[in-house]
């Protein structure tokens, strides 16, 4: 066999196993097998220089035709064969669109999310700023900035989670009111703020007890602030989330941080202040504390207790829902059982 019907036999079997090639691996397989190094064209191209002369220049032209031929159909067919599998993948992700929707369980807006919501509606309308602090906080801010040194004896009053000897998860929102309380600039005005967020304490978790719970506190620090400012601003927040019917009454307590303390109860939403097994028998239920801002607060945070004067709440979110919805278990908030929030999807509307 000469080299001229060598070159046509080697032309006619490449265009045969490029027909039959049905996959991409295959294809290059057959891309090595007839133009790469090894192959036995591209070999015949080396040897051009055992030809005579006249030879040469024909058989490197007809060498080249062969070549320049396999990969234009070897493209061509790698072309079609990504097309056939994108064209594959498409009809097999179609989508009916005429086909009905699949359903999807929906609850509605987390109660605790409601209220929240609705607090701070109400405060900013009044002018307050909304004060979100770090939930990993300083025992500077949460508790000695707050009138509590490291020896008061009403440390014992809270179990907090220490990270370490400074670092806490925060007992309370107040360490928010300590560094803006600091750096709050009075000839700007007064200082209305509410600072709500999570909060946690070492507590055994039960229907009633929670490690984890949602507290907003408020804080206002002006000239001739008064505890009737501050009576005014409870019944507003009773009245708004309780109802307008609901009466409100203040009792004496104890907070390091504020002095007087007081605690606000509400009249039973139940039997309406006659006395039954919810409130115990009294007519009422405790709702919040609160009370007149102690001075070494204000003198903590470089503030003169002398000229100003404030007052500060806190509201412990889940309660509010608790009373507000009939929640028993206050577990259920942390469930994320969708079942659970659909009852209080019609407070959305």
């Amino acid at each position: 066999m000469d080299i001229y019907e060598k070159l046509k036999a080697l032309r006619e079997l490449g265009l045969a196993k490029i027909k039959e090639t049905t996959d991409e691996k295959t294809l290059n397989q057959v891309r090595v097998e007839l133009i790469g190094k090894k192959s036995e064209l591209i070999g015949m191209l080396h040897s051009l220089g055992d030809l005579a002369p006249e030879e040469r220049k024909e058989v490197g032209q007809k060498v080249n035709e062969i070549r320049d031929l396999f990969l234009e159909l070897l493209a061509k067919t790698q072309k079609e064969m990504a097309e056939r599998i994108l064209q594959a993948k498409i009809e097999s992700e179609r989508i009916d669109v005429t086909l009905p929707g699949k359903h999807h369980q929906v609850g509605a807006s987390h109660p605790i999310s409601v209220i929240l919501e609705d607090l701070e509606n109400l405060f900013t309308n009044m002018g307050y700023h909304v004060v979100q602090g770090p939930e990993v906080e300083t025992d500077h801010y949460v508790f000695e900035m707050m009138n509590l040194p490291k020896d008061h004896p009403a440390r014992d009053m809270q179990e907090t989670f220490y990270i370490n000897s400074e670092r806490l998860l925060r007992s309370q929102t107040s360490g928010d009111q300590a560094r803006v309380l600091e750096k709050w600039d009075f000839s700007k005005g007064p200082l209305k703020m509410v600072g709500p967020g999570k909060v946690y304490r070492r507590d055994d978790d039960d229907a009633t007890h929670s490690h984890q719970f949602m507290q907003m506190e408020g804080l206002v620090v002006d000239k001739n602030i008064s505890m009737a400012d501050l009576k005014g601003t409870l019944e507003l927040i009773a009245k708004h989330e309780f109802g307008a019917d609901r009466e409100t009454r203040l009792r004496p307590s104890y907070f390091p941080f504020t002095e007087p303390s007081v605690e606000m109860d509400v009249s039973c939403f139940n039997c309406d202040g006659k006395g039954c097994s919810i409130c115990k028998q009294t007519g009422w239920i405790e709702v919040l504390g609160a009370g007149m801002v102690h001075p070494n607060v204000l003198e903590n945070a470089g503030v003169d207790s002398s000229i100003y004067s404030g007052f500060a709440f806190g509201v412990g979110l889940d309660r509010f829902a608790i009373l507000k919805y009939g929640v028993d278990d206050i577990r259920d908030f942390y469930t994320n059982d969708v079942r659970f929030l659909k009852q209080f999807r019609k407070e959305e509307q």
